[in-house]
């Protein structure tokens, strides 16, 4: 892995921050030792200095986590308020411990932790948060309004899994570890290598294990492990602060509670700049459960909306909206629900076009002999609600085994002679402990620095992922099979939260291609994953809690729908970096829509008002995950993918993400997104200017009384045009007369030129929202002057578009700096060609070459060009 830089937003304010007078001072006062700036001051996206940019190009609108070893979305306001922000008893003890003269953290926390040994192990903790976190808010609390970071210099860091050197197109030599700061802040470890000119940013909900390495002779190694598959380590020459580092992250990656996540402070500092309340609000709307069902015309005459669980009484795990069979009576919910694990009985989570119910429950409470009338009446009831079918089946996710196994526990699987009409399957998914040593053992295969071929492949053969993957697919599959037959199913594992939501996920985005689209997929995940009660706080490890209970669950159904992906490439509306985006954001805890466990739990946290929707933030990178292939007018209604093993592909994309030589120069779904952009950019500009001519030949026709036919004087005309823009070698030349005289040839372009738009006058046409104010309609002859003038405007609506544009194969970083990785998207002005990362063209405007399209994304200095602003962000 290439060490990747920080948004130049962020790095930005943290340069600027680092290098005031009055940061430098406070943080000296409070014993904090020198905080020097880095040694290389890195440009801002609008191409000045932070310390000279006056424009606010360093404050992030909107989260971007990206796809490198930063994570990029703690907004400014978090850092200067929030993040700066002191209780007043941790205040009065910091002027406390200045007076006694400690000259370091660390003597400090020694002797803040010291002095809490009497205190409970959560008393200590928030101590600690006070002194590293600063984000108790409070009037009157900030000291000096900075906030406290805390340096180490001489730093050296070691990548695993990354090459630079001669041999990196197989991944197999390590690259020469580069020394610089590292920096402990709120919500980040960052590393800034000034030499290099990056930075590598570290979320700290992202680390999913801290490890201290023996000494050696050039320091004391930090080894750090994320949960996006980043592996680093950092040799930190004193013993000292690596302790006080180690200690820090340990707690800052896995908070005690729940409020101390970062998504219930980053909605505050986020609710002006970051995101409107009505995108907010449609983001926690997004899933209404009586349009979902209305969808799949329910309720209808065999499905109704029970209100048994309004107040979760029946079922703390299961949403309060349910339906189930109109025959199911008031006893029958009740008495299935005591007889079903955690009282999560059958209800409805899919109705086919053709009356086939897809349900869902936990497993029964039968033991070894154990019936309940209730339970046997709620399936009959599900069977006779599909009148087409004369039997149901019930699928069990898990071995066989297992489920047997459950029976000594009061627990199990249907005994078939109590149920009738119902097939039963077991297909044999295993459980939440053995998915997660698979997938750490894959992990350590990719994170092999040079695995040799035989290591490599016996390394993911022995892990053991890629056989669960086929497994849950194989589940789905099944599932999906039953249903498009006409059959009811009723789907269960243990508890109903795992499993589970794997295979009814999955059968439905093989059923109906509404869950192929973007927003379908949302809706999907809302309604099986979040509604329905999937573990995500204890499955993704976000406080601190049993570590038996994470497990890998959401991120093998993410590479379940990639495989389908891999197999019907233009099925799916969304590409593979919006499943990548989903996975770190289970992780972030930025956003409120992956905390808590269950529906319940999500409302007494009362996310929708305290923090932000991940959907929100999606609804504005709908281009950013837009399949170019996707193709909505011939999607097959039914996926049925094969399931041989030669068919599933191993998901380079996130386990090997950091790996720097073993993706390819030019991703496909990029290339031909950019070659998409840009034939709609020049079919637009071929459009108008195909107006214009004939304008133009009127113009002439009527001027000169031609009675030999348009065609003759378009002719003319077009030959005038080109031998005027054109020298005997075919270059692009000025017009001696003054009709090209607009036109700027800019040869800053590697390869062919590039027209661009040089004179001011014409802004103000630039931005018209529709080429209607440059296409004349007057019938009066034109003057001589006049024609010029018009041929002058004419070449001038030519240079707003750009005719060539920069090839995404040879671009490895953006104008500001930050390099290009495997995931990250590379966006093409439309008005100069250049290419630029996603910060850097966060902009659109109208050309007015562009007939009759929304307006385009521009890079921040053409956009400055077209709005005569003095700064990007002020039109």
């Amino acid at each position: 892995m290439t060490s990747s830089e920080a948004s130049p937003t962020a790095s930005s304010l943290f340069r600027s921050f680092l290098s005031s007078s009055s940061t430098l001072t406070s943080l000296s006062s409070l014993g904090f030792g020198s905080l020097a700036s880095p040694s290389v001051e890195q440009s801002s996206p609008c191409g000045q200095t932070p310390s000279s940019c006056t424009s606010n190009c360093s404050t992030l609108t909107s989260p971007d986590l990206g796809f490198s070893s930063r994570s990029r979305y703690s907004c400014p306001e978090r850092l200067q308020n929030s993040a700066s922000s002191l209780d007043s008893t941790s205040l009065d003890e910091a002027n406390y411990e200045h007076k006694l003269g400690p000259s370091t953290f660390g003597e400090r926390a020694h002797l803040a932790l010291r002095r809490a040994q009497s205190v409970t192990t959560d008393r200590v903790y928030h101590r600690l948060r006070s002194w590293m976190l600063l984000d108790t808010p409070g009037p009157g609390t900030t000291y000096h309004h900075q906030p406290l970071v805390y340096q180490v210099e001489g730093v050296r860091l070691v990548e695993r899994g990354s090459s630079n050197s001669s041999s990196s197109s197989t991944g197999s030599a390590k690259s020469k570890p580069s020394a610089g700061i590292l920096y402990l802040t709120a919500t980040h470890l960052i590393f800034v290598d000034s030499s290099a000119k990056k930075e590598t940013w570290i979320l700290h909900m992202h680390i999913s294990s801290v490890e201290k390495l023996p000494l050696s002779t050039q320091g004391s190694p930090l080894h750090i492990r994320c949960k996006t598959f980043l592996s680093v380590t950092f040799v930190i020459p004193k013993e000292r602060d690596c302790h006080e580092i180690f200690t820090a992250l340990l707690q800052l990656s896995q908070p005690a509670t729940l409020d101390d996540l970062f998504c219930f402070h980053y909605m505050n500092s986020t609710s002006s700049a970051c995101s409107s309340d009505s995108n907010n609000v449609a983001g926690w709307d997004l899933y209404n459960v009586t349009e979902e069902y209305a969808r799949m015309r329910v309720p209808s005459e065999a499905w109704v909306l029970t209100t048994q669980n309004n107040n979760h009484q029946i079922c703390d795990t299961y949403p309060k909206e349910l339906y189930v069979p109109a025959s199911a009576t008031k006893n029958v919910i009740i008495g299935s629900s005591k007889f079903r694990s955690k009282g999560r009985f059958p209800v409805l989570t899919y109705l086919h076009t053709n009356q086939a119910a897809l349900c869902r429950c936990s497993q029964p409470l039968s033991g070894f002999s154990a019936r309940c009338l209730e339970d046997e009446q709620m399936l009959e009831a599900i069977r006779k609600a599909n009148k087409a079918a004369i039997h149901m089946t019930v699928v069990d996710t898990r071995p066989k085994i297992n489920a047997m196994a459950n029976r000594a526990t009061g627990k199990g699987y249907e005994n078939e002679a109590f149920y009738e009409n119902i097939k039963f399957h077991f297909t044999g998914i295993e459980n939440i402990h053995v998915m997660r040593s698979s997938l750490a053992k894959l992990i350590d295969t990719c994170q092999l620095v040079s695995p040799s071929m035989s290591a490599w492949l016996s390394g993911v053969e022995g892990s053991g992922w890629l056989r669960h993957v086929r497994s849950v697919l194989e589940s789905g599959v099944l599932v999906a099979k039953e249903i498009a037959s006409g059959v009811s199913v009723l789907v269960h594992c243990s508890d109903g939260w795992d499993r589970t939501a794997q295979t009814c996920a999955l059968a439905q985005i093989l059923l109906d291609p509404y869950y192929r689209t973007m927003h379908g997929f949302q809706v999907l995940v809302e309604k099986d994953w979040l509604s329905f009660g999937h573990k995500f706080t204890d499955r993704s490890g976000l406080i601190q809690g049993e570590a038996k209970e994470v497990s890998p669950i959401f991120t093998q159904f993410l590479e379940c729908v990639w495989q389908l992906q891999q197999m019907y490439p233009s099925s799916f509306e969304f590409n593979e970096r919006y499943l990548l985006v989903l996975h770190d954001h289970v992780f972030s805890a930025q956003f409120g829509t992956f905390v808590g466990n269950c529906q319940k739990d999500r409302l007494d946290l009362k996310l929708s008002q305290r923090t932000v929707s991940l959907w929100s933030y999606l609804a504005g990178q709908v281009m950013e995950h837009t399949n170019p292939l996707y193709r909505s007018d011939i999607l097959p209604t039914f996926l049925t993918p094969s399931l041989a093993p030669q068919a599933l592909q191993f998901w380079r994309g996130l386990y090997c993400r950091y790996w720097s030589g073993v993706h390819p120069r030019e991703p496909l779904c990029d290339l031909l997104s950019a070659t998409q952009d840009h034939s709609k950019a020049l079919e637009a500009q071929a459009m108008f200017l195909s107006k214009r001519i004939g304008w133009l030949s009127d113009q002439l026709r009527k001027k000169h009384g031609d009675s030999h036919g348009n065609d003759q004087i378009k002719e003319q005309l077009d030959n005038r045009l080109v031998d005027a823009a054109l020298d005997q070698n075919g270059h692009l030349k000025n017009d001696p007369l003054g009709a090209f005289s607009s036109l700027g040839l800019s040869n800053k372009h590697s390869g062919n030129p590039v027209l661009i738009e040089t004179s001011p006058d014409k802004c103000n046409t630039a931005i018209a929202p529709s080429p209607a104010p440059v296409v004349l309609t007057t019938t009066q002859p034109l003057s001589p002057t006049q024609a010029v003038s018009s041929r002058s405007a004419l070449s001038s609506v030519i240079s707003d578009v750009a005719i060539d544009w920069q090839s995404l194969r040879c671009v490895t970083e953006c104008s500001c700096s930050t390099p290009f990785n495997a995931a990250s998207r590379k966006h093409h002005c439309w008005m100069c060609g250049e290419v630029f990362c996603t910060r850097c063209i966060d902009k659109r405007a109208s050309l007015p070459g562009h007939l009759s399209l929304p307006p385009a994304p521009v890079c921040r200095p053409c956009y400055k060009t077209i709005t005569r602003s003095l700064s990007v962000d002020t039109p």
